[in-house]
């Protein structure tokens, strides 16, 4: 019998193209079955399409931040899938801090016997690592986040180019809020600028922010006041939240890329949007309840539900019980546990394309 007739590279592209994302291995065997297909998987124009295809970079990994009384969690990054990761920048240095998980990259605080504190901006895919020099700012409670400098960019393949890391802490010496930029380009910090306007709470949480255009939002600990810095106009300025008191919540970036604010109440979870009213002015809207009886499994009837962060382009609300760490699809109320029992105060998802560009998965394969 003759072989069967070889797919014609179109078809195959369209084929390949489907496959999904979130699990990147099958994309990496489809590239190894035969020399046709590897030439239309590693084509830069196939993985140009395959990552607009697809939109959003999916989940591949999670690390986590803890209030400082509550010291530091693990220092690795847990996968999500298949997908192996360079090690965990951890050998060279005798402490270390995820502080967040944007764009392609890991932002760290780690302190080196020799050189002391600085922050290193990490590549888990390609394992690239950027040291950026400490901050002038003296900060025992502090975050922070790390974000594309590439003008016009989509995120879809943020591997390499240039880089900012904004800085956002409670000052000891003078008890301000003060934020910072580093930039990738000029080598340099900014000049710190102060939060003008009296919030009654000085103290940053340690939670992950969130980012909207040229907007990046943190969360203060006093009835969780909302900081907004303003990277075009390099100004901070204060949002009150939702009417609603809880010590755990997240803030979002809600599908018409507006502010969202999430938190639990009596095992329901209450989603909030900042959403412009007819006059103009921006306010709170409650716009989705999800009852969590039944549906996030507790260790026992006075166990507690906790949000505990949110991945950004693909619906995806973490929240830990006492049995473990639970990630939700709010599009489908589909439930996974992608950690064990333990303290979650602020997950930190790491999101990227893995293709087989990705020197790692060549290696490994």
């Amino acid at each position: 019998m003759p072989p069967p007739p070889e797919l014609i590279e179109d078809v195959t592209a369209e084929i390949l193209l489907r496959l999904p994302p979130d699990e990147p291995e099958h994309l990496v065997r489809a590239s190894l079955v035969c020399k046709p297909w590897l030439r239309v998987i590693s084509d830069p124009g196939f993985l140009r399409r395959y990552r607009a295809f697809h939109g959003m970079p999916p989940l591949l990994g999670l690390l986590h931040r803890l209030l400082h009384c509550n010291g530091c969690p693990d220092r690795r990054l847990a996968p999500t899938t298949a997908a192996p990761f360079f090690p965990y920048p951890n050998c060279e240095y005798s402490e270390s801090e995820a502080l967040d998980c944007r764009h392609g990259r890991v932002l760290l605080y780690v302190r080196s016997e020799e050189k002391g504190w600085s922050f290193l901006v990490w590549d888990p895919v390609t394992g690239d690592r950027q040291q950026v020099p400490d901050v002038c700012i003296s900060s025992v409670i502090y975050t922070a986040a790390v974000i594309c400098a590439v003008s016009g960019c989509d995120h879809l393949d943020c591997h390499g180019g240039p880089f900012r890391v904004v800085f956002l802490a409670s000052d000891n010496k003078d008890v301000l809020i003060k934020a910072s930029v580093y930039s990738s380009e000029t080598g340099a910090w900014s000049v710190p600028v102060c939060l003008a306007e009296s919030s009654g709470e000085t103290f940053v949480q340690p939670r992950r922010a969130a980012l909207i255009g040229d907007d990046i939002y943190f969360v203060l600990r006093l009835d969780n006041a909302i900081i907004k810095y303003d990277s075009g106009k390099n100004c901070l300025s204060v949002i009150n939240p939702p009417k609603m008191r809880s010590c755990y919540i997240t803030l979002m970036v809600m599908e018409d890329s507006s502010l969202g604010f999430a938190c639990i109440r009596s095992s329901s979870l209450y989603l909030w949007s900042r959403k412009v009213n007819s006059s103009g002015a921006a306010e709170w809207v409650q716009c989705r309840v999800i009852e969590l009886d039944g549906m996030v499994p507790i260790a026992n009837p006075d166990d507690k539900q906790r949000v505990a962060g949110f991945a950004e382009g693909v619906g995806i609300i973490f929240m830990s019980t006492g049995v473990g760490l639970f990630m939700i699809k709010l599009n489908s109320g589909r439930v996974r546990k992608v950690g064990e029992p333990g303290f979650y105060f602020s997950v930190l998802p790491y999101m990227s394309f893995y293709t087989p560009g990705s020197t790692t998965l060549i290696v490994q394969l």
